[in-house]
């Protein structure tokens, strides 16, 4: 089934033509995105049920207006629309906006591409969690959590989350009249297991552009976190040092996402804060690498366009080891006379856009995982990332892993390490990648922020990768 259109955006739609149309008398370019958004955050735990609706990243409604005028933007956002929000709006853009504009310093862009585009276009999806219901949702988390309980005493607690948001977002501009209807969904299960007197965790989620037949997908998440859980109750601390590593599908999307996504937001080479502006058409990796951000594939990041009403493309980063673009939003895309990539993405319909990752991962190679493990005399296999940051000006990062399983002479000792502090420069981990698996995951559990704000929902994965790396 497909994803329906929001009532909120059909039924003001004429409106925000009107709104549009009296705009364009009075500037050279203006353009409208509505939003209307909905979901829930589903928890259970021993703490009890919980079941909320987050207006900071679920739950939106309403509308910004961009306007052009003397080579500069400004922008308005409201939450109502009617006819006499026109005029008033008119006047708050010509009387403020455009005022408090002229007393900057102006940068001067262009005005916009708008070649005509006019499409409805929406995701698919199986179960309507709405439909479904919330207690249809609680009785399905409670057996996870009940079923993690039940696999070992030392299991104090199993908590099981579920999150969707289904959104619909209209643009309109002179010649572009675009909407989308988007659902993504995540769940996940976090067990928890005493080690004296720290606690152990561990996470296992899923991500999915679709609904609420993600629950066919979770079946082994609560065998995994709580078998992590009581491995890292015997977890050793790790030498520091330069180990030969193998990593999983999701630490080496945390190595994307952190060690070079960031570092290609273009509004960072506005500021003069990224260290990539300088090495475009150089080998910063692996010939082995092929990095993408964009729509090649399909996770809780996918649209049809962006917040900016710029078409999802597919950009191909880094190819064979070389450094070949970045991803950029309008604005600084016009700043550097480039075309956007469309990646200007909003925290919600209040905020400015700025460069975000999407679905940001590396291509698959040609290698077996088997024959990696059994390839590293004396090295680690690194599983369970939980968090990291770039430094994009001096191209460091700082990424924590929760699982390092210890292998020798090509097999698994049994030995796991944790936590594991993964660390060093950009392009000496990404050059020192040997071997690349022949299929690739995503996941798109977590949201990323600028700066531990403006929050957006991304996802990042690509295939095993074997590479030297500096850890603590």
């Amino acid at each position: 089934m497909k994803v329906q259109e929001s009532d909120y955006i059909k039924e003001n739609k004429p409106l925000f033509k009107k709104l549009l149309d009296s705009l364009l008398k009075e500037y050279e370019y203006a353009s409208i995105m509505a939003v209307d958004a909905f979901g829930k955050n589903y928890s259970v735990s021993r703490n009890g049920i919980n079941i909320s609706a987050d207006s900071r990243m679920n739950v939106q409604r309403g509308y910004t207006v961009k306007v052009y005028s003397g080579g500069c933007f400004a922008e308005y956002s409201g939450n109502a629309i009617d006819e006499d929000k026109i005029s008033e709006t008119l006047d708050i853009i010509k009387n403020d906006l455009l005022r408090l504009s002229a007393d900057r310093e102006k940068s001067q862009y262009n005005v916009p591409e708008d070649e005509p585009i006019v499409f409805n276009k929406s995701t698919d999806f199986e179960i309507d969690p709405a439909q479904m219901g919330d207690e249809a949702i609680i009785e399905k988390l409670k057996k996870m959590h009940a079923d993690g309980l039940a696999k070992d005493e030392r299991v104090i607690d199993c908590i099981t989350r579920y999150v969707y948001q289904k959104y619909s977002k209209l643009f309109l501009s002179p010649n572009r009249d675009m909407t989308q209807n988007v659902m993504w969904g995540v769940a996940a299960v976090i067990a928890l297991a005493p080690k004296g007197e720290e606690i152990k965790d561990g996470y296992r989620p899923v991500s999915i552009l679709g609904g609420a037949e993600i629950f066919d997908l979770v079946g082994n998440c609560v065998d995994g976190a709580v078998k992590e859980a009581l491995e890292l109750i015997d977890s050793e601390p790790l030498k520091p040092g330069t180990y030969e590593c193998v990593c999983s599908p999701e630490t080496t999307g945390m190595i994307v996402h952190e060690a070079f996504g960031h570092g290609v937001e273009m509004d960072m080479f506005v500021k003069d804060r990224a260290l990539a502006q300088k090495y475009m058409g150089e080998y910063v990796a692996s010939p082995l690498i092929t990095m993408h951000d964009g729509n090649a594939v399909d996770d809780t990041a996918t649209y049809f366009f962006d917040d900016e009403g710029t078409l999802a493309s597919d950009t191909v980063i880094i190819e064979k080891g070389i450094l070949k673009a970045g991803i950029s939003d309008l604005q600084s895309a016009g700043a550097l006379g480039t075309k956007p990539t469309g990646n200007g993405r909003r925290q919600d319909y209040t905020r400015k856009a700025y460069t975000r990752m999407t679905n940001t991962y590396f291509e698959a190679g040609t290698d077996k995982l088997e024959d990696m493990i059994a390839s590293v005399k004396d090295g680690l296999f690194l599983e369970s990332p939980s968090s990291g940051m770039e430094d994009p000006k001096n191209w460091g990062i700082q990424c924590m892993v929760n699982v390092a399983r210890e292998i020798k002479d090509g097999k698994f000792t049994g030995k796991i390490y944790s936590p594991i502090i993964l660390t060093g420069y950009v392009p000496d981990l990404l050059k020192s990648i040997t071997m690349v698996s022949d299929k690739i995951q995503t996941s798109g559990s977590g949201f990323c922020g600028k700066g531990h704000k403006e929050w957006v929902k991304v996802s990042d994965g690509g295939p095993y990768i074997k590479a030297t790396i500096n850890l603590g």
